[in-house]
């Protein structure tokens, strides 16, 4: 019996299956111990990719965002006929001075027939996860076939987990870094020394990261119209992985790098609002993603051609994680079952439960 079985049934006897798994952080740690991060990786590819291949059967929206200065906290929901998930999630560069994380995260997922709650979980982790699963899963949909050299421009928090995919998921076997920070790159190289298959090259600017690469990854934080890739260093048969720019104001991309290449996102309500097209014409052409899978739209239409993945993180990607985490947790019997929606009472009685003593 699965979780969303015992949820829709209701017997006295089955009261105590009415609750909610909840993931920790150390919970997350041991699902990557247990299957190894590229395997993880992996898995979350075709969950994400399942998800959006039925498109058409969610409930969506751009997300909810409360911005202050310097700074973001969001939600963001999505649903089909079955479940319902969300993800809250802030974006607050500054906290890197307090020693804190500039993303943190938790996910909930929910059955829609009850509104009962199946899965509380970490998700600062997860959003690590399945970003990179998402930008190496774009990338072999877009990328030339023949990839296997990436500069990635930008080394913080989410730089190995990126890296990593694209290895699992394309064979990258070279990966140029380089990072304003030296320490932040000295970290990334720390991190991933010994991985097999790996040669990891430190560079001095973006342009010498960027030269000869065939995917580009940019993945910073500052919340500012920045421009981390101009013109003259894409090169023919680029795949350009534009992660950072996510909200309003910031960008990682030259106006010009978007006309040079032909350019991706996954909701394009939200992408004119957070992604680098923010800076682009409201008829500026874009292609979802889910276009090119239905194969209404083409992807990549020949090797010289230059292709953009403008992306921002869409909560889709998150109810795919969700489903993912919520099917391997229990089997796996990760987390702990908690009473967080009250029952064994009469549901009339509220108040009355509220005076009862355990």
């Amino acid at each position: 019996m699965n979780a969303r079985t015992s949820v829709l049934m209701a017997p006295d006897s089955l009261a105590s299956q009415f609750q909610t798994r909840y993931l920790d952080i150390a919970d997350i740690r041991t699902l990557l111990s247990r299957k190894g991060i590229e395997n993880v990786l992996l898995e979350l590819v075709a969950y994400i990719e399942s998800d959006y291949r039925r498109w058409q059967d969610f409930q969506k929206c751009a997300r909810v965002a409360n911005h202050s200065q310097q700074c973001v906290i969001e939600l963001m929901p999505v649903s089909n006929s079955e479940l319902y998930g969300f993800k809250y999630v802030n974006g607050h560069p500054v906290n890197t001075f307090q020693n804190m994380l500039t993303v943190m995260a938790f996910g909930a997922l929910a059955d829609v027939a009850t509104g009962f709650p199946l899965l509380l979980s970490e998700f600062t982790i997860v959003t690590a996860l399945r970003t990179a699963a998402t930008s190496a899963w774009v990338a072999s949909l877009l990328a030339r076939p023949a990839a296997r050299s990436m500069a990635v421009i930008g080394n913080g928090a989410q730089s190995e987990f990126q890296i990593l995919a694209f290895k699992a998921v394309l064979g990258i076997s070279e990966v140029r870094v380089f990072d304003i920070d030296p320490a932040a790159t000295d970290k990334l190289l720390a991190n991933l020394a010994g991985i097999a298959g790996l040669t990891l090259i430190r560079c001095n600017s973006t342009a010498d990261a960027v030269r000869g690469a065939d995917i580009v990854t940019t993945v910073t934080a500052d919340k500012n119209y920045a421009t981390i890739l101009t013109p003259e260093m894409i090169e023919d048969g680029m795949h350009i992985n534009a992660v950072g720019g996510d909200c309003p104001g910031k960008t990682e991309l030259h106006a010009d790098v978007l006309r040079r290449g032909k350019v991706f996102v996954e909701y394009e309500p939200q992408s004119r609002i957070e992604g680098d097209i923010q800076q682009m014409p409201a008829d500026f052409a874009v292609t979802e993603l889910w276009e090119v899978l239905q194969h209404q739209k083409s992807g990549r239409e020949s090797e010289a051609q230059v292709t953009i993945f403008d992306s921002v993180g869409f909560a889709l990607e998150d109810f795919a994680a969700l489903r993912y985490l919520h099917t391997h947790a229990e089997a796996m019997s990760l987390g702990q079952l908690m009473n967080l929606i009250p029952q064994d009472f009469n549901p009339k009685n509220l108040f009355g439960f509220s005076q009862q003593s355990d």
